[in-house]
């Protein structure tokens, strides 16, 4: 397969191409990477790909057995080393006077683990702008630009996310009292 016929293919099947790559990943950003990926590992495989042998279920076996390739590698170096997030924590002056015991330590952790639980089980479309409006401390604006929704979509998401992460939380923490 020449640059033409690789070009011919895109224009061809991209569409369906892009489409199983977000049906597979559910996640626009690791599709767009998957989608460019397969047509960068069909001009590597140029001449074992046949134009005439129907091209569109071979780059669909490739963008799947590249995905099936990063989740694995994903899977492999989160067991090797256990992903840790680093969270920056603001120091009063009042803790910067007493040590914190053992007990309260164990407990705010525990509490962190619980919240982060929560936000986990939360649908994808609440997930990600609370991550990014929380954790990466992201505006609204970009969040709606990363996310490409409106800047009040974005807001109203936030707040439904609030009130659920409010009445998830309220029954886990009214469970360890």
């Amino acid at each position: 397969m020449d640059m033409i016929q690789l070009e011919q293919c895109i224009n061809e099947y991209g569409k369906e191409i892009y489409s199983f790559c977000c049906q597979i990943t559910r996640n626009r950003q690791e599709a767009e990477d998957l989608y460019q990926d397969t047509f960068l590992k069909a001009l590597e495989l140029g001449e074992k790909i046949h134009y005439e042998k129907n091209p569109k279920s071979y780059f669909i076996s490739i963008a799947l057995r590249i995905w099936k390739n990063r989740k694995r590698k994903y899977a492999w170096r989160k067991r090797i080393v256990g992903m840790v997030e680093f969270v920056e924590e603001a120091v009063s002056e009042e803790d910067l006077g007493r040590e914190a015991s053992t007990e309260d330590i164990v407990i705010e952790k525990e509490l962190r683990e619980q919240v982060k639980m929560v936000v986990e089980r939360l649908d994808e479309k609440y997930r990600i702008p609370v991550y990014l409006f929380y954790t990466l401390q992201f505006p609204i604006e970009q969040i709606g630009k990363i996310m490409k929704l409106p800047k009040g979509t974005v807001k109203s998401r936030l707040h439904k996310a609030r009130k659920l992460l409010k009445q998830e939380l309220e029954v886990v923490l009214d469970e360890t009292k």
